[in-house]
């Protein structure tokens, strides 16, 4: 899932890749939300919040939404910087090196938090929460073509309406048919995802994010064994 890029990537692939990485997305957006107060994979409603916190005159509004825009920003120029640095140096996993880097960093972030005073996780979480969703998006968006994106729902929801235009006007059409299975499960497992967060961080708090962490590592892994085998 990890390691073919663009047009050699199978609708199934994409279908797998996207629905486990959506869920992960949906889950450390809510449980973000559940401990700072907002989402940090929605980076339109923290534009909107930004634009209110200015017109109400909030600096600590405007500060948080600035830093998570930065953040997440960061984490797709980061993302890019690895793929570029990977290829020149041929190294074949550098996707799934990316997903295990994300699932390293969001153990790290869940247990920190449960020790770090509220103020430092207070920004700290935020700004790291929006780090790792822009480093996935923009890893997932590039390994795809674009075709796929897990935190973007926005977008998800407009390919969606746009495919299911293209159905009512040729509903034989195959390719059709599995765009909109692909964008409708992708938005499917966000939400299942969310539900999955908001359980998860009931019970276990912050520390959630490690077991979601451990689950991309474990995405990862065959991808890089993969590479490491061909050499």
């Amino acid at each position: 899932m990890l390691v073919h890029e663009g047009a050699t990537r199978s609708i199934g692939t994409d279908l797998r890749l996207g629905c486990t990485l959506a869920a992960v997305a949906g889950a450390v957006n809510v449980a973000g939300f559940l401990a700072v107060g907002y989402y940090t994979a929605n980076m339109t409603g923290n534009l909107s919040a930004l634009a209110v916190g200015v017109g109400d005159g909030g600096m600590m509004p405007v500060l948080a939404c600035v830093g998570v825009l930065a953040a997440f920003v960061t984490g797709g120029c980061i993302a890019a910087l690895l793929v570029g640095a990977g290829r020149r140096r041929g190294v074949r996993a550098v996707h799934a090196a990316s997903i295990a880097l994300e699932g390293m960093l969001l153990i790290a972030l869940g247990v920190l938090s449960r020790v770090l005073p509220a103020w430092v996780e207070a920004g700290g979480l935020g700004c790291g929460l929006g780090f790792l969703m822009g480093l996935q998006n923009a890893t997932v968006t590039h390994i795809s073509g674009a075709r796929v994106r897990t935190t973007h729902m926005t977008g998800m929801l407009t390919d969606l309406g746009m495919e299911l235009g293209q159905w009512l006007l040729d509903p034989r059409a195959a390719r059709v048919r599995e765009r909109l299975r692909l964008h409708g499960a992708i938005i499917a497992c966000f939400v299942l995802g969310g539900i999955g967060g908001a359980v998860g961080y009931r019970a276990y708090g912050i520390g959630v994010l490690a077991f979601m962490g451990g689950g991309l590592v474990a995405l990862a892994l065959p991808g890089l064994w993969q590479a490491a085998r061909r050499g």
